[in-house]
């Protein structure tokens, strides 16, 4: 291959893999879409109320009153129905079966915008020979991420009316995996490693990026218990819990470890402190990159966290004193994937930085 012919070659390569980005960015966006309905559902008490799971005729909802009849007799053998929405007439049921249905159809519809894709570069030969098994592994996660979905809801159908708070983090964070895997390849693809090895001088920022990053994580798997316990409409006042530092019963449970998953009380201390933990950190990392020599879309990054992190808290405070309303609530959620988005962002700009 001579010289013009390798150039060709290189040229094209780059731009089938912004193409295959820029389509794994429309999939990021989808999967955070998801987060942030799936979270709705859940706040508006609608994710109980398709109670089977049908892969395939599933995507088709109830069209005639008959059918809507059917669907409703379904729900009425729940424990949700049973104890809790005996009331409920078939109109009611719409309004919360359409949230469950969106998110179900929302599923189907981010398994179908990545499949035909990747068969079309695949079949095409633009994609990268190497990037082809993570491809595989994203598709394979999102299939399993939907059998984790209905093993969450089942936990619900069966005695208690609440899905367990367990399954629920779990559900939580493999989307948040999918979502931090898909979104750091796309960003791999649009700016490749110019070196192998990182630039000494950054090394110690990125290694705090990092940390900070697992810091969000752990944060957002402590919303998710939060969330599973209801623990939000308990202590609603900033910032002492109804009058004081250490609330009442932070530890009444035994054995201990069982309070950090299932008491209330428990379960919002720890994700206040790590709010305060996360902002002390970032207060760190910020002053620590003042010391650095950081190219623009570095240093953007690092302040567009800075942003998200005082908005984010800002909405975590704001929910709480006000007893969760939906539209809070929701945009919390969302603020998280975003912190954490923009936190991958900030480690990928650091890692890659010369």
């Amino acid at each position: 291959m001579n010289q013009t012919q390798t150039l060709a070659h290189d040229i094209n390569g780059n731009n089938n893999d912004r193409h295959i980005a820029l389509w794994l960015l429309v999939c990021a966006a989808l999967v955070f879409a998801m987060v942030v309905l799936g979270g709705v559902t859940r706040l508006t008490r609608s994710g109980l109320s398709m109670v089977h799971w049908k892969p395939i005729a599933g995507i088709v909802p109830p069209m005639s009153k008959t059918q809507w009849q059917q669907e409703f007799e379904h729900y009425k053998q729940s424990p949700e129905f049973k104890k809790i929405n005996q009331d409920m007439d078939v109109h009611e049921f719409k309004s919360i079966f359409w949230f469950e249905y969106s998110h179900r159809l929302l599923g189907r519809i981010i398994g179908i915008v990545f499949l035909l894709p990747f068969l079309y570069f695949l079949f095409r030969k633009k994609i990268r020979y190497k990037l082809i098994p993570k491809l595989v592994v994203m598709f394979l996660l999102g299939g399993l991420q939907g059998l984790l979905g209905w093993y969450m809801v089942k936990s619900g159908l069966v005695d208690r009316p609440h899905v367990s708070q367990y399954r629920l983090t779990a559900h939580l964070l493999a989307a948040l995996a999918i979502y931090g895997f898909i979104l750091w390849v796309a960003l791999d693809l649009l700016k490749p490693e110019a070196n192998s090895t990182m630039p000494r001088k950054h090394e110690g920022l990125y290694k705090t990026g990092l940390v900070f990053t697992a810091l969000v994580v752990l944060m957002i798997t402590s919303g998710g218990f939060v969330a599973g316990t209801k623990a939000g409409f308990a202590f609603n006042t900033f910032p002492l819990m109804n009058g004081k530092i250490i609330p009442d019963g932070l530890f009444s449970m035994q054995p201990l470890i069982i309070n950090i998953f299932e008491n209330v009380a428990t379960i919002q201390f720890n994700h206040r402190l790590l709010a305060y933990v996360l902002a002390g950190l970032f207060i760190y990392l910020f002053i620590k990159s003042k010391k650095y020599i950081l190219d623009k879309n570095t240093r953007t990054s690092i302040n567009l966290l800075f942003a998200m992190l005082v908005i984010q808290i800002t909405l975590g405070i704001t929910t709480l004193v006000l007893v969760v309303p939906t539209p809070l609530a929701a945009s919390h959620q969302a603020g998280a994937l975003l912190l954490f988005t923009f936190s991958i962002i900030m480690n990928h700009n650091l890692r890659r930085s010369q």
